[in-house]
């Protein structure tokens, strides 16, 4: 599916239309460029889910745990990862195959340790359509059944 987004705002309600359709289990790659509107997007799904704490990008942390929505929300950055084995030492397959939805920013860093099915979004601008303009692509990736959506 491809999306398109004029503001900051339809950018982040977008990501809480997409995170209603989420279930426990569920993982997602975002990607795209720096300032592009990943974070805004994580926002919106952390609404979506039903978390009402202030989300912010865990770029210095890796991984941030929200519990308070429908089922836990696990935002990964892994933008600063240096070595995967950075990944193993924070257990991240304790959140990849959890009861919560795992969202991971800049996952293309680690596309070997994502699991054989997901959803990649990827947003892009497009100066030509505006400052605030985003196209947002979202596709299943892995086996037939589909990845979150």
């Amino acid at each position: 599916m491809v999306y398109e987004t004029y503001s900051a705002e339809e950018t982040a309600q977008l990501g809480e239309k997409l995170a209603q359709q989420f279930k426990p289990g569920s993982i997602c790659a975002l990607n795209g460029e720096l300032g592009v509107g990943k974070t805004v997007f994580a926002q919106g799904v952390a609404q979506g889910l039903g978390i009402t704490e202030p989300i912010c990008s865990p770029t210095f942390t890796i991984v941030q745990v929200y519990e308070e929505g429908r089922m836990p929300f696990y935002h990964f950055d892994v933008y600063r990862i240096a070595d995967l084995e950075e990944m193993e030492e924070i257990g991240y397959e304790e959140y990849f195959y959890g009861d919560g939805f795992t969202l991971v920013e800049w996952a293309e860093r680690i596309e070997g340790m994502m699991p054989s099915r997901y959803e990649r979004i990827s947003i892009e601008k497009d100066l030509e359509k505006g400052f605030d303009y985003r196209r947002i692509v979202v596709e299943s990736v892995g086996d037939e059944n589909g990845g979150a959506l």
